[in-house]
């Protein structure tokens, strides 16, 4: 047998039909599917909700950026949008640099990464505005203004992220090296 007794101002407490030689136990309450049963699983949940909050606002941030970036100096019809190549270049390196000194200097930085990486940098560039302009490009019927536009944004970016990555490590060396001469 089970009973329920409301106590003032608590929650309800159930109460089991005690054994032989024993009294009535309260029990917890029945939880709600996927509730967090303790306290242990509330901390691990709530650092990824901050980063995932956070990310979404960095991600804000980058869109925005580059929406005003592209409506301030938007291409001719079928020309090739340099702003948009500019953008993905710039944030190319920014990336290689970021995560250079991030990962190596700051490797429990899950924050930082999400929110600059991921974040202002992953919505800055995006790979579908870069195709959406290579495809209006070439349905204006210029084709080779298109391919260019395709590898001067491959090209330019790889060569972008590799000299991104190499002057974070360089700075890393050098700010190593003044801390040893100090």
């Amino acid at each position: 047998m089970s009973d329920e007794v409301t106590v003032p101002a608590t929650l309800p407490v159930h109460l089991h039909a005690p054994d032989a030689g024993t009294s009535a136990v309260p029990s917890e309450p029945p939880r709600a599917p996927g509730r967090p049963r303790d306290r242990q699983a509330r901390r691990r949940h709530g650092p990824q909700l901050v980063i995932v909050g956070a990310t979404g606002v960095g991600g804000v941030v980058g869109a925005l950026s580059r929406y005003v970036l592209e409506q301030t100096f938007p291409p001719g019809p079928g020309q090739i949008p340099w702003v948009v190549l500019a953008i993905n270049v710039t944030g190319s390196a920014l990336l290689g640099l970021l995560l250079v000194i991030l990962v190596e200097q700051f490797p429990r930085g899950r924050l930082a990464r999400s929110v600059l990486g991921t974040g202002i940098i992953g919505a800055y560039t995006t790979f579908s505005t870069f195709m959406v302009g290579a495809v209006t490009v070439a349905r204006a019927g210029h084709l080779a203004a298109a391919a260019l536009y395709v590898v001067l944004s491959v090209v330019c970016g790889l060569v972008a992220v590799t000299s991104g990555i190499a002057i974070g490590r360089l700075a890393i060396r050098a700010e190593r090296w003044l801390a040893e001469m100090a």
